[in-house]
């Protein structure tokens, strides 16, 4: 479920003068578009969107400051609207008064900021974006390996913490254990980071939590990272056929992305943590146009058929 953003959270990390209507702090952000009413100024309301956070810079209030007081109250009061969050003025500039005396009776939060309206409108577009975007909690491990965020699941006690601590002394870095809040951008891309209660720990059967970077220092984690790939463990089963070429190409849905997944058997005697640092590596040169099994394929194929042609 998307996290709820509300104006006094917008309030507090871009911190914004509140003017008036501090009373409507509590009101909810539910969309991540802004919105400049300039045609509203004019008097043209019929498809204002009224949900989004209004945007008011220097050309706008310059507008405001031009119309006859009537036709000022008048738009002031429209624009007012109870399904509005909040007013943002840009540049440091003063808000009209009749503003100020709508937003106070229907307890619409204006605020104020110093910042240009272009710049600030883009630094509160990647918040809400951040903020209100789809996540799901997934049971697993996600480490960074050369570079490719890889999460790791499975079942309870196949392995999982236990590969993570390795490949963190093999010089990689844990970004979240046990359990990986994981949320989706605009863009489709997967970000997963550690719920703040676990960052950096790590528990192992028969040690207990273990503080990652206490032990191994600052470099050995990280607080997020994008998820590019997926390696599930599961007990190797005798009587199940799995890839030996890597030509099955699986994927896996988390949220609404398709992640690339590899399942890895496990039995005693395999290497997990060089497993997978392969796998890191070979998900890279994919992504940079090689693909091994690919071309073993064709170079099989051509001998095949020389050898056919010879034949004949």
């Amino acid at each position: 479920m998307p996290k709820k953003v509300r104006v006094a959270d917008l309030v507090r990390h871009f911190q914004l003068e509140i003017l008036s209507g501090e009373d409507g702090q509590k009101r909810l952000i539910t969309v991540d578009d802004l919105y400049r009413p300039g045609l509203e100024m004019a008097g043209y309301f019929q498809y204002h969107p009224s949900e989004r956070i209004q945007i008011l810079g220097r050309t706008e209030i310059s507008f405001i400051n031009m119309l006859a007081e009537e036709e000022r109250r008048e738009r002031m009061r429209r624009i007012c609207s109870d399904e509005t969050p909040c007013i943002i003025i840009t540049r440091g500039l003063d808000a009209p008064e009749e503003l100020i005396e709508f937003s106070n009776q229907h307890n619409i939060p204006v605020l104020r900021s110093s910042i240009a309206t272009t710049i600030l409108s883009s630094r509160i577009t990647d918040f809400l974006e951040n903020q209100l975007a789809p996540t799901a909690t997934i049971h697993g491990v996600l480490v960074d390996v050369y570079g490719v965020g890889i999460l790791i699941t499975g079942g309870s006690g196949i392995g999982k913490s236990e590969t993570a601590l390795e490949l963190v002394k093999r010089g990689h870095r844990l970004v979240a254990d046990d359990a990986v809040e994981i949320r989706q951008t605009a863009d489709g891309k997967l970000t997963g980071a550690a719920p703040e209660l676990i960052r950096h720990l790590l528990e192992i059967r028969g040690l207990g939590i273990i503080n990652v970077m206490t032990l191994f220092g600052a470099g050995a984690v990280r607080t997020q990272k994008r998820i590019g790939l997926v390696i599930r463990l599961e007990n190797w089963q005798q009587d199940k056929q799995y890839d030996r070429l890597g030509l099955d190409e699986e994927t896996t849905q988390i949220i609404e992305t398709h992640v690339p997944l590899v399942t890895i058997p496990v039995r005693p005697g395999r290497n997990l943590a060089v497993i997978i640092e392969v796998a890191a590596m070979n998900f890279r040169l994919k992504r940079m146009g090689y693909n091994a099994a690919l071309q073993f394929t064709n170079k099989l194929t051509e001998t095949i058929a020389d050898d056919i042609d010879d034949y004949d």
